[in-house]
């Protein structure tokens, strides 16, 4: 059942002198897009009857197919608490439509319901995700631009006045309170300006519309607070690099379908399925669960970040681990995603491959409850244990192979990630860096 109707939001809209709403969408690559109306024109746009030009929009369509419309989901409505009273904003997530009526094959929101429909024609009535979202808050200069300069000299759970940071994490935690979000817990990471703030699991639509208006209400709150809030994965060398941790679990028949009370696991065949089909897709669905050439400068060994592809229900070293709760608190945990990542398609992906490892039966190999890290290669081998792509360049040429990943993101989105991040990784590998210039200008 609907939380708000057309007339709700026209009240509330009314009563709250809201004077502007953004109608907000995602690009392919997960970036936050907006047309912003004035309440004059909520109306309109409640009615699915405001347009955009697609050309201009990354991944979208060629000019001469540029019309689109924007419907906005009810449920989205929240004001913005950081907003002056005298010009208050509004905003409404909204799925892209064409002119004729059809949903638009390169909208991330819409692709992740047609996979969320597939889950729910299999009996699964809800596939919950609970994000773990990582960031670092840096000074930025005179001019106002992002530095990696921080003064904050915080550890694991450190606490002020250690953590510079704790004062706007705790304005953060207010506002996103404000705009419904239920705080599970905040803290300082390991790293120099590293941090966490955790909110509770929801089905997987509402947790990716919650992902991306997280980051926009952290980068908002350590603007205004003099700050400047980055997700991108690993933004300083030689320190822990920035995870998104998916927590993820379906349910069918009101309880959770991972569970088995009878199992010396606690964990149901449908888990076991599950944990299977996100293993033999890894590889492939890393260059949208980690899509930049940065996200690989986390994946490596010694930063608590999962490098080989193996599954465990305690063990911390590999990229799935099934968190201690059962009963209705079994999850499965998924390690390598990063906030960069357009969450909508990451978790289309990460459903689509537990599905196909339910449909075909697949079955995981042995929980490896030991260090990976600390295991030779020869030990890895034997074992079976392959590890995840090691650059950007490895991560898109295995989705080309990956068949369901063009399947999942259809022809649309599949075409136009694979030719962006192609051209990433070349315009990459072109770069002289201050390493190349430190280590070898003077040596040669």
């Amino acid at each position: 059942m609907s939380k708000y109707t057309a007339a709700d939001i026209t009240r509330i809209v009314e009563e709250e002198n809201v004077r502007f709403i953004r109608l907000q969408f995602t690009d392919i690559f997960g970036t936050f897009k907006n047309v912003a109306i004035t309440a004059s024109q909520l109306q309109k746009a409640l009615n699915n009857q405001c347009m955009f030009d697609g050309s201009s929009i990354e991944g979208f369509v060629r000019i001469e197919e540029s019309d689109m419309l924007l419907h906005p989901d009810y449920d989205s409505f929240v004001i913005f608490p950081w907003c002056d009273a005298s010009c208050k904003e509004a905003r409404l997530i909204c799925d892209v439509y064409k002119p004729d009526g059809t949903p638009f094959a390169g909208d991330p929101r819409s692709l992740l319901k047609k996979v969320l429909a597939q889950a729910k024609e299999m009996g699964f009535t809800a596939f919950n995700v609970g994000p773990e979202c990582e960031f670092f808050l840096f000074n930025t200069d005179e001019d106002g631009h992002p530095t990696t300069i921080t003064k904050d000299r915080g550890a694991y759970f450190e606490l002020g006045p250690t953590d510079l940071g704790e004062s706007i994490r705790r304005k953060m935690c207010l506002a996103l309170e404000e705009m419904g979000y239920e705080i599970e817990a905040s803290h300082h990471e390991n790293a120099n300006g590293q941090h966490e703030i955790d909110f509770k699991y929801t089905d997987a639509l509402k947790a990716a519309d919650n992902i991306a208006t997280f980051k926009l209400a952290v980068k908002t709150i350590a603007d205004k607070n003099g700050m400047y809030a980055t997700f991108m994965p690993k933004p300083v060398y030689g320190k822990e690099g920035s995870g998104m941790h998916i927590n993820m679990s379906l349910m069918k028949d009101g309880e959770n379908a991972f569970y088995d009370p009878n199992d010396s696991r606690g964990l149901s065949e449908t888990a076991y399925h599950f944990i299977a089909g996100v293993l033999e897709h890894a590889r492939g669905i890393s260059a949208v669960t980690n899509p930049l050439v940065n996200s690989y400068k986390r994946l490596v060994s010694g930063y608590e970040a999962p490098v080989y592809i193996a599954w465990s229900t305690g063990n911390r070293s590999p990229l799935v681990r099934v968190p201690a709760g059962r009963g209705m608190s079994t999850r499965l945990e998924l390690r390598n995603p990063d906030p960069s990542a357009n969450p909508y398609l990451a978790l289309a992906l990460c459903l689509a491959a537990g599905l196909d490892g339910i449909r075909r039966g697949l079955t995981p190999p042995e929980a490896v409850n030991h260090n990976l890290y600390e295991m030779t290669e020869e030990e890895l081998n034997e074992q079976g244990i392959c590890q995840l792509p090691a650059d950007l360049e490895e991560a898109v040429s295995a989705m080309k192979k990956d068949g369901l990943s063009k399947e999942t993101l259809g022809e649309h989105i599949f075409s136009r990630y694979v030719q962006h991040k192609t051209e990433e990784w070349e315009e990459y590998k072109m770069q002289v860096t201050r390493w190349e210039i430190d280590r070898y200008l003077a040596r040669y």
